[in-house]
């Protein structure tokens, strides 16, 4: 039996709750799949959203900054709102208030609290790095322990979360059906492109990685 989240109050769905799912490896590969999260906060009493990198280890999700950014301190400590989602079509329907997307997405509630474990925070560095590439943190020039020391990381537990997913066409009223205009939905899907290089590469010889590896 799969392992499902208890809803909350936040969690919970009120529009469109047949779409929710609190299925945790429904949640899990949404939020693998995905290569950007806008991260809600306050600050100072207003609230900001940041898009960021991350990378999911179990049952938490690292982000990482620039130690001296002002907005992700203000992070730390607080609670957080995660949004990650992934477009996977366009809904062209007869009715124009019908129009919809398809997608799946993930929304996420916790406190952002600082990693300060040194063996932790290399982890989840080299985490962020492999969830953009696979396999590239053992190649890429691992990081400086300055480098290390002015990274700030973020970890946001996913124990309070929620899916959404749409699929399939448009929903369009009975009375609508034989207005004369082309019904049904757009598959979207990002599609990496052909490696370019550095110009200032040395070693031309190099394998650069193949686009199929790169696609989610």
């Amino acid at each position: 039996m799969s392992e499902r989240l208890v809803p909350t109050d936040r969690t919970r769905l009120r529009r469109r709750a047949q779409r929710g799912d609190f299925d945790v490896a429904t949640i899990h590969a949404i939020v693998d799949d995905a290569y950007v999260a806008h991260v809600g906060f306050v600050v100072d009493g207003a609230p900001r959203v940041l898009p960021m990198t991350y990378a999911r280890v179990g049952d938490a999700l690292y982000l990482h900054g620039a130690a001296a950014n002002a907005m992700l301190r203000a992070a730390a400590g607080t609670e957080v709102c995660v949004t990650i989602t992934l477009l996977d079509g366009l809904v062209l329907a007869r009715a124009a208030l019908k129009h919809s997307m398809n997608y799946r997405s993930v929304v996420v509630f916790g406190t952002a609290s600082t990693v300060e474990d040194g063996i932790e925070k290399r982890a989840a560095l080299d985490a962020i790095v492999e969830h953009s590439v696979p396999g590239r943190a053992t190649v890429a020039r691992p990081p400086t322990a300055a480098e290390v020391h002015t990274t700030l990381v973020l970890r946001v537990p996913i124990t309070e979360a929620s899916a959404k997913v749409r699929t399939g066409g448009p929903n369009d009223d009975d009375a609508d059906l034989d207005h004369a205009v082309w019904a049904g939905h757009v598959p979207l899907r990002l599609v990496p492109g052909a490696p370019v290089p550095d110009e200032r590469m040395r070693a031309r010889e190099l394998v650069p990685p193949a686009p199929d590896t790169l696609a989610r």
